[in-house]
C-alpha cells in the first residue's frame, strides 16, 4: 500500500442536472463564530487545477453541479483555467472572474495566493487531485471557528489498495487541521464514481424513442440513423498508433461499421487514413464497410447521448471512462499513459473487476484487445467483437454492481456531514 501524499493519475486528465440556490452565503471568515447546524445548507469550496485535457475539470464540474442540485450545497468551484473549462461549459464567460453557472459559483483561481476576495472558508473544502491550496487559504482554514471538513479528492483507481486508503486522515504539519483522502473506486469500501440521479431515466427515455434517436443522428451527423445491421462505434481517444490497423479492419469488415469521432486528438489519424489534410467537425468519409462522421465538440452533458447512440464506446482518461460504464454498453478504455508503463497495472486492476464474471474466452479476448489498444499491438477486431453479445450482457450487470457502491457525490456528502456532527 503506497504512502498517501499527492495524487498519482490513475486514469487522469481527459474530456447534468439543473440549477439551484443563490450565492454561497454565511461562510466562516477568519474569527467568525458561525458553524452549521444539521438543517443548514452546507457551503463547499472545490478547487481544481487543470493539468491537461479535460479530465480534472470534467470530474470537478460534474461533482460541483451534483452537490449543488441534488444535495443543496452552496458550491464555489475555483478553477485555474477557464478556457479549457469553457469547452465543456459554453455558458461560461472566460472574461468574468466570478460568475454563477447552473447553480454553482465559479471563480477564476489564481493560485497560490488567491482563494476568493476576501477569503471566505467554506464548511467543506475539496482539494481535487492534490492541486495544493494556497498558504493564505490554509491559514484562514486554521483560523476558522470550526475547522472545515478538508478532503483530497484523488484520481480514480481500481487497485486493491484504494479501499485501504479511502478516508484515511492526514494531519497538517503546521496547523491543527486534518485532511482526509477520498478515493473514487470500482469496489466496495471506496468512494464509488459520479452518477446523477436522473441519468438512468434519461438513458431509458432516449433508448425508447426512435424519434429522439433519429433527431440526434440528424443533428450530430447530418445523416439518418444507420441500418439495423450496422455496428455503431464512438471513438474518443488520445493519439494512438493502434488506430491505423483497426481502421483497416473496419474497412474490410463483413458488416457495416459506422464510426462517430468527436473532433480532437485522434482526428489526425482519420485524416491520414482518408488521405486528407484534416478531418474536422462535420466531415464524413466512406471506405469499404466503414463510414465515419466527425462530430463537433459538445457540452459535457451531451457526451452521454453519444454513448447511448453507440453499440461500442472507445473512451479515454477518467471522466469518459466512468460515463461509458453507466451507458451499459461494451467499451474499450485508453488509460492515461504514464512513464515506465506505470498505468498498465491500473488497467489490469480495472479489467479484473469488470471482466470477473465473463466466460474465459470472452475475458481473454477483452484483455487482449484492451492491452493492444493501450500498448503497441494491433487490436484484433474479429477476436474481440465475436463476443459482442456476452460483452453487452456484462456491461449491463456491471453497471448494476457499480451502482451498489453508491455514487461519489452521495458518498462524499454523507462522510462530510458525519464529520460536522
Amino acid at each position: 500500500m503506497p504512502t498517501i501524499r499527492s495524487s498519482s493519475p490513475a486514469s487522469a486528465p481527459d474530456a447534468t442536472p439543473p440549477a439551484i440556490h443563490a450565492v454561497p452565503a454565511e461562510r466562516d471568515t477568519p474569527g467568525s463564530t458561525a458553524s452549521p447546524s444539521p438543517g443548514d445548507s452546507l457551503s463547499c469550496d472545490l478547487f481544481c487545477s487543470v493539468i491537461d485535457n479535460f479530465g480534472d475539470i470534467g470530474v470537478c464540474w460534474r461533482l460541483a453541479r451534483q452537490l449543488s442540485a441534488e444535495h443543496g450545497w452552496q458550491v464555489r468551484l475555483l478553477v485555474d483555467d477557464l478556457h479549457t473549462f469553457a469547452r465543456l461549459c459554453p455558458a461560461l464567460d472566460v472574461a468574468q472572474a466570478r460568475q454563477r453557472v447552473e447553480g454553482v459559483l465559479v471563480e477564476h483561481w489564481h493560485e497560490p495566493t488567491h482563494a476568493g476576495d476576501p477569503i471566505a472558508v467554506a464548511d467543506i473544502v475539496i482539494e481535487a487531485f492534490a492541486c495544493e491550496l494556497g498558504p493564505a487559504y490554509v491559514a484562514a482554514m486554521a483560523r476558522r471557528h470550526r475547522p472545515p471538513v478538508w478532503l483530497n479528492l484523488e484520481y480514480l483507481s481500481a487497485e486493491d489498495w484504494v479501499a485501504e486508503c479511502h478516508l484515511k486522515p492526514s494531519p497538517h504539519a503546521r496547523y491543527p487541521l486534518m485532511k482526509s483522502f477520498f478515493f473514487p473506486g470500482l469496489s466496495p469500501g471506496t468512494g464509488g464514481v459520479i452518477k446523477e440521479r436522473a441519468l438512468d431515466e434519461a438513458r431509458l427515455a432516449f433508448e425508447a424513442s426512435a424519434a429522439a434517436r433519429e433527431a440526434w443522428w440528424q443533428q450530430s451527423t447530418g445523416a439518418h440513423a444507420p441500418e439495423p445491421d450496422a455496428t455503431v462505434i464512438s471513438l474518443f481517444a488520445y493519439e494512438n498508433p493502434a488506430i491505423d490497423g483497426l481502421l483497416e479492419q473496419w474497412r474490410d469488415s463483413a458488416e457495416p461499421i459506422v464510426l462517430l469521432v468527436p473532433e480532437g486528438r485522434i482526428s489526425g489519424a482519420l485524416a491520414r487514413f482518408a488521405g486528407r489534410s484534416a478531418f474536422e467537425a462535420g466531415a464524413h468519409l466512406e471506405c469499404g464497410s466503414l463510414r465515419a462522421h466527425s462530430l463537433a465538440f459538445r457540452p459535457q452533458p451531451e457526451f452521454d447521448t453519444l454513448l447511448w447512440a453507440s453499440h461500442l464506446n472507445f473512451v479515454r482518461g477518467e471522466d469518459s471512462f466512468v460515463r461509458a460504464q453507466w451507458a451499459r454498453r461494451p467499451f474499450v478504455w485508453q488509460i492515461y499513459p504514464q512513464a515506465d508503463a506505470a498505468h498498465l497495472p491500473k488497467l489490469d486492476a480495472a479489467l479484473a473487476h469488470y471482466a470477473r464474471t465473463l466466460p474465459p474466452a470472452a475475458r481473454a479476448a477483452l484483455g487482449r484487445f484492451w492491452h493492444a489498444w493501450n500498448e503497441t499491438g494491433t487490436p484484433d477486431w474479429a477476436d474481440f467483437w465475436g463476443h459482442r453479445h456476452v460483452l453487452a450482457a456484462r456491461a449491463a450487470t456491471w453497471a448494476d454492481e457499480l451502482a451498489g457502491i453508491g455514487d461519489l457525490a452521495a458518498n462524499l456528502a454523507e462522510f462530510a456531514k458525519s464529520q460536522l456532527k
